[in-house]
Formats: structure tokens, C-alpha cells, sequence
């Protein structure tokens, strides 16, 4: 998060505002309070001087009513403006005229040359006192003039006008005055600012540092860490603000602490299942996937990320999103080749929320190749087995209606048909004892009789049977060590494997062909081969021989008496005992059949 500037912060904005409402005050309160004290200053001011203005009419009018030449009445006002000039600094001049305006007396005793001359003062003229303010063009100080007419009677303004008083004051001085409490006022504003502003910070720190303190908090809990608490500063709202921020991070901390055990739980659910899980957002893109699923589908979680689902599924060109939200059934996905049979089924689960908004889509994915090959391999088991044994039963139906008929009273037929009943019955219970042997291997109660065989003299003892029953056609050729070689097997079910193959070698050996018997050690098992040199199996078709009812030739291998289960019953013995069988096959030169089984040398075990 962007740290917060600190003219940006709430802590300057207070302050500021804080400071800002007392400079308003102050100021409010000093305009008032220098507009009032001007007026009260100057109105004292000029008062002052009135009263004494007033006592001057009064000793200028005696003087005025004495009988007195006009040298003597000059000396006498002189003095008198003097003495009353003297009584006050803040009088410049002080002057009498008389009723023709002509200076009879001044109080600047430099300027007595003006003595009886008239003067033009349009303030003199008028009946009444006046007072003005003027600019001094000297020293442009504020000068106060008043003119005050002396009157015989003064209680009575209409009074005969004897002269006029007029005077000069220093008003200035009043204004500087006003102009040092103006300092005086403006001085304290600032140091009373400063402490304000001292103030609103201590108090601005009271509100923010608990939210400072919320702010680090919630900073904390974005970061996953709920154990830290606001510190409560005090009981008012801030406070229970605190307390609130603290109660919301315990009901945060239960809530995630929950939220992260379901989490593991599905985590751990998903990680665990055997099935794919893929989760989509409302727009059908991938926002989970686990990773059976990304193994089922071939494909890395990071990059499926936000991929639709119909692109990951393959299904783009015959489904849309909308189309699998309404898929009720499970769809099958072919993903098989040339090399491999693959094929998924998928079932989807559509997330809703409780106003029924569609919010995603649950899609499973289970891996159905092996039930497909089993539903297959059983349809064709049945089909097999119904084949093998329908055509056995028509043959023996043909026959016996034919002897019904009347042909067992012929002597050259009834004997022959006899016979092909008898092999077909033959034929089947042949096929019946394969099934029943195959069944016993695929039942999980099976179980081995194994003993110790020196495999050696068993391998020659039982080619030894089918050289005896040989026809001279084939000759055999054994390539077997003379030594003892032990090996713990169940001696029944590897006869059965060596009769199968041997049997088969035989069958499909041509006239004066050979067979090859070998036996050879190997570091944990001893390998066991019969070579032929039969016509041999095509390449694409030998790894399928060791499949139930699996025939190369179909038509010879039936006229021959097989059933196709021969090889299919040695292999789930040779797997039994632990070992493994396979073919090499060369077409027009032969084919040789392999079979290993478990060994240890009792030399070494012995050393």
C-alpha cells in the first residue's frame, strides 16, 4: 500500500484545520476588538481634548469680556495658550480668532507673526463645533483639528459669538498607540497559534494514533497475521472503535482458521482422489485442477490455468460452455490413437449459488480404458465361447439327426459319423477344461502348490513324453545343462504351460521340421524357449497370442482342434509364478516361444 504523504495524513488535516478555526477566531476577535478600541481611543482622545477646550472657552470668553486694549488683551491670551499648551503634549497649536477670523493669540510663540492676520479656515466660519482629521503634508502624520466658537452665553448655543477656538492635536499618537497593540495583538496571536498548534498536534496524535495503530493492523491482517490487537487509549468512541477492530480480528482469525482447515481438507480430498476434478469459473474457464486430472488429461496445471474447459476437454467443435451446463449425462471422451486405446468419462456438476445464479461448473473425469477393453474383451469372450461351441453342436446336431434318419444302419457311414461326434465332444470338453482352468487363475482364492524341481531333468522328462507321441515327421533338438538347476514352482501348472506350448510348436511345424529346446540360467531366473520352424506370426500380430481366443489362422488352427486358450492359460501361470512369456516370430522361418521363472543359485546362497 502507498504510504500516505504528511500534508495527506489526517493528522496534518487536523492540525491544520485546528489552527486554522483559532486563526479565524483570533482574527474576528481582533478586528472587533482594534475597530472598538480605535473608536474608544480616539472618542477618549477628543473628548479629553474638548473638556479642556471647553475650560479654555471659558478663561478665553473672561478675558474677552474685560475692558482691556488689545496689546494687553494679545499678552494675556498669549499666556493663556501657553499655560494650556504646556498642560498637554498632544496639543501642535492652539489659536483665537476673532469674529473676523484675524489671529488674536497663538500658542507657538516661533510664529507670532501671524498676529492679525485673517485666516481662510472654512471650519471657523460656522457656528458650532467642528472637528476633522488631517493629513500633515510635512510629516504625513494624522493631525485632529477642532474648531470651537466662544459664545457669550455657552449654555445657550445661540449666544452671541465672541471668536473662535481653533486647535491643532497629535491624533497620531493615538494611532501609533493603536499600531504598538496591534503588534502587541499580533504577537500573541502567533505565540498563541504556536501553542495551538502544539495542542492540536498532542491532541490530534490522541485520535490518530489509534488509527494509526487500526491502520497497521489491517495492514497485518491482509498479510495473514491476526494475532496482533489494537491498544484501547481510552473509553470514547475512538476507543470502542478499537475495541470493535479488535473483536472483528478474533471473528477474522476463527473465520480464516476454518476457511484455511476446509481449505487443506479439499486440498488434501483432491490430492487424494483417484478421479480428475476440474473447476470452472461462470465463464467456463479453469480456476482449479488437481493433479490426477492433469495426469489423466496429459497436460501441466500451470498452463491450463484460465483455459476454457471445452478447449482442455477437446471438445470445442461439438460442445459449448451453455451445452454442458444442461449436460444431464455423462459424455466419453475418445482420446485413443494408433498406438493406444484411451478413453475418459466426464461427468459435470453445475455450481450454483442460493439465488440460483450459475457461478461454475464441477467437471470428474474418470479413466474407463480398462472397463471399456474389459466390457470389450468380455463381449468378445462370449462371443468366442458362443462361436466354439455352436459350431461343435451343429456339427454333432447334423450327425445325429443324419443317424436318426436311418444312416446308423449303414455300415461304411454310421462308424464315421460316430466318430466325428466323439471328437466334437472331445472338442468341447477340451474347451470346457480351458475355461475352467482360466477361471480358477482369475479367481482371487487361487492359490499355488509349489515345491522345490530340479528343473533340469523336469523339462527333459516332459519332452520326453511328446518325443515318444511324436509322428517322425519332426525331430527335436534339446539344448539343456546337465547340471541340477532347483527352481520352486507348481510343478502341475508349468507342466500345463510347457504341454500348451510344446503342443502348439508341434501343431504348426511343418513335415521334417525341427524343434529347439533350451533352457538357460539368467541372475534371477532361469529362461526356458521351444523354437519352431513353422510358417511363423506376422509382426502386428504377435503381441495378441496371448489373448483368450486369439488365432492367427482361424481356419487351421479349428481344423487342428485348438480352442485359442492355450497360450492364454500358460501366460496366467508363468505371471503366477512370478515370471514372464513372449514370442519372436520370423514369417516363413518359425516362431519361438519364451518363458522365464524365479531362480537363485544354491551355490551362492551356500558360499
Amino acid at each position: 500500500m502507498k504510504r500516505v504523504g504528511f500534508f495527506r495524513s489526517i493528522h496534518m488535516k487536523f492540525v491544520l484545520i485546528y489552527v486554522l478555526l483559532i486563526l479565524v477566531a483570533m482574527q474576528i476577535i481582533g478586528v472587533y476588538f482594534v475597530d472598538r478600541l480605535e473608536k474608544s481611543m480616539v472618542s477618549n482622545f477628543q473628548n479629553s481634548i474638548k473638556e479642556k477646550v471647553n475650560l479654555l472657552a471659558y478663561n478665553v470668553k473672561s478675558e474677552l469680556s474685560k475692558d482691556k486694549d488689545s496689546d494687553t488683551l494679545t499678552v494675556d491670551l498669549q499666556k493663556i495658550l501657553q499655560d494650556f499648551k504646556a498642560d498637554s503634549d498632544d496639543i501642535s497649536e492652539v489659536r483665537i480668532l476673532d469674529t473676523n477670523n484675524k489671529i488674536m493669540a497663538t500658542s507657538d510663540v516661533d510664529n507670532k507673526g501671524i498676529i492679525d492676520k485673517r485666516i481662510k479656515e472654512p471650519m471657523t466660519k460656522m457656528e458650532i463645533e467642528d472637528s476633522k482629521v488631517f493629513l500633515d503634508p510635512k510629516t504625513k502624520d494624522r493631525v485632529w483639528v477642532l474648531s470651537t466658537p466662544i459664545l457669550s452665553d455657552p449654555d445657550n448655543k445661540t449666544g452671541r459669538k465672541l471668536g473662535t477656538i481653533y486647535l491643532e492635536a497629535k491624533i497620531e499618537n493615538v494611532f501609533v498607540q493603536l499600531r504598538e497593540i496591534n503588534n502587541i495583538f499580533a504577537t500573541g496571536t502567533v505565540i498563541a497559534l504556536g501553542v495551538t498548534a502544539v495542542l492540536g498536534i498532542l491532541l490530534a496524535q490522541t485520535i490518530t494514533r489509534p488509527m494509526a495503530d487500526m491502520k497497521r493492523q489491517a495492514l497485518a491482517m491482509a498479510k495473514g497475521n491476526f494475532n496482533r490487537k489494537v491498544k484501547i487509549y481510552g473509553e470514547d468512541e475512538i476507543g470502542q472503535l478499537a475495541m470493535t477492530f479488535n473483536s472483528l480480528t478474533k471473528r477474522l482469525q476463527d473465520l480464516q482458521a476454518t476457511t484455511e482447515g476446509e481449505r487443506k481438507k479439499l486440498s488434501s480430498v483432491l490430492a487424494f482422489m483417484t478421479d480428475g476434478v476440474i473447476a470452472t469459473d461462470r465463464k467456463g474457464r479453469v480456476i482449479l485442477i488437481n493433479e490426477p486430472a492433469a495426469q489423466l488429461l496429459n497436460v501441466s496445471r500451470e498452463t491450463v490455468l484460465s483455459m476454457p474447459i471445452v478447449s482442455l476437454l477437446g471438445i470445442e467443435d461439438d460442445y459449448t460452455f451453455e451445452d454442458l451446463l444442461d449436460q444431464q449425462d455423462s459424455l466419453n471422451l475418445d482420446f485413443s490413437n494408433d498406438d493406444e486405446h484411451y478413453i475418459l468419462r466426464a461427468n459435470f456438476s453445475v455450481i450454483q449459488k442460493e439465488t440460483g445464479f450459475v457461478n461454475g461448473l464441477i467437471t470428474v473425469l474418470h479413466d474407463i480404458t480398462d472397463q471399456e477393453k474389459i466390457d470389450q474383451e468380455r463381449r468378445e469372450f462370449v462371443a468366442n465361447v458362443s462361436h466354439e461351441l455352436r459350431t461343435p453342436l451343429t456339427t454333432m446336431r447334423s450327425y445325429l439327426e443324419a443317424l436318426a434318419d436311418g444312416a446308423w444302419k449303414d455300415e461304411n457311414l454310421a462308424p464315421n459319423f460316430l466318430n466325428v461326434t466323439q471328437n466334437e465332444t472331445e472338442r468341447m470338453i477340451r474347451l470346457v477344461n480351458d475355461l475352467l482352468q482360466l477361471s480358477k487363475m482369475d479367481s482371487k482364492d487361487y492359490r499355488l502348490k509349489k515345491d522345490w524341481v530340479n528343473f533340469s531333468e523336469f523339462f527333459n522328462h516332459i519332452i520326453d513324453r511328446f518325443e515318444m507321441g511324436k509322428e517322425g515327421h519332426i525331430t527335436f533338438k534339446r539344448i539343456i545343462p546337465r547340471k541340477a538347476i532347483f527352481v520352486e514352482i507348481d510343478e502341475d501348472k508349468i507342466t500345463q504351460v510347457l504341454y500348451n506350448t510344446i503342443s502348439n510348436s508341434i501343431k504348426y511345424s511343418p513335415e521334417g521340421g525341427q524343434l529347439t529346446f533350451r533352457l538357460r540360467e539368467l541372475e534371477k531366473s532361469i529362461e526356458i524357449s521351444i523354437e519352431d520352424q513353422g510358417v511363423g506370426i506376422p509382426k502386428d500380430k504377435l503381441e495378441k497370442i496371448f489373448e483368450r481366443f486369439y488365432r492367427v489362422d482361424k481356419a487351421r488352427t479349428r481344423n487342428l482342434g485348438g480352442t485359442g486358450l492355450g497360450l492364454a492359460i500358460a501366460k496366467e501361470m508363468v505371471v503366477a509364478h512370478g515370471g514372464s512369456i513372449w514370442a519372436r516370430s520370423i514369417e516363413g522361418k518359425g516362431t519361438t516361444i519364451f518363458f522365464t521363472l524365479p531362480y537363485e543359485d544354491q551355490e551362492d546362497e551356500w558360499e
